[in-house]
């Protein structure tokens, strides 16, 4: 009897170095298998938010006095936000988004601004003013320019981006020279558009 407790005895002793082992391998091969689907993941979002923009590129109405922004959840989610004049506009941004393959829901937070004579004035205003000048007239030979001019109930926002800060100083100074303007905010960015899913407003270069 004695033999034979001493002899289990003795392969527990033996097995237990075998099972940490076994066991620190399960557990980096689950890591590894971890930060595969997280790559994948993250390669699914980058892809999906290349999408989302190329199709916010192609709506037909979207234009210089409305903006769009998205983000890509590692989900599936896209998340619009922004200001457009048209309530078409709003509808047909979803629309083409949840057609993108691994979209499985759009969050639509895209503000449709309200009419007014006074706003599109102030809109109409803000665009001679600041495409009209000299320094900033590069911007306005694109399709849809990078400045957006955004006016709800004659509250004046820039969007979008430029090359310089100066650029973005004048375009400020600029939209300041508007009569009816109640306030100016400038929220123009510098540099190259932002990638992957991050939040990213949508102009067409």
């Amino acid at each position: 009897m004695w033999r034979s407790i001493f002899a289990r005895l003795r392969i527990t002793y033996c097995m237990k170095p075998i099972l940490s082992v076994l066991f620190a391998t399960l557990l980096m091969l689950g890591a590894v298998a971890q930060n595969s689907r997280d790559q994948m993941s993250l390669k699914g979002t980058d892809r999906i938010a290349k999408e989302v923009r190329h199709e916010i590129l192609l709506l037909p109405y979207y234009g210089v006095f409305d903006v769009l922004s998205y983000k890509v959840d590692p989900n599936g989610t896209v998340t619009l936000t922004g200001s457009v004049t048209r309530p078409t506009l709003k509808s047909d941004a979803e629309n083409v988004i949840k057609k993108i393959e691994g979209v499985e829901k759009v969050d639509n937070q895209i503000e449709v601004l309200p009419p007014s004579p006074n706003d599109d004035r102030i809109r109409r205003a803000a665009f001679n003013e600041i495409y009209g000048y000299s320094a900033l007239n590069k911007y306005a030979w694109e399709s849809v320019q990078s400045i957006h001019i955004i006016v709800k109930n004659g509250a004046l926002t820039l969007e979008g981006q430029v090359d310089s800060e100066g650029d973005k100083n004048i375009a400020e100074i600029r939209a300041k020279g508007v009569s009816g303007a109640f306030s100016v905010k400038n929220d123009l960015r510098v540099g190259s558009a932002d990638s992957g899913g991050q939040e990213t407003v949508v102009h067409k270069p």
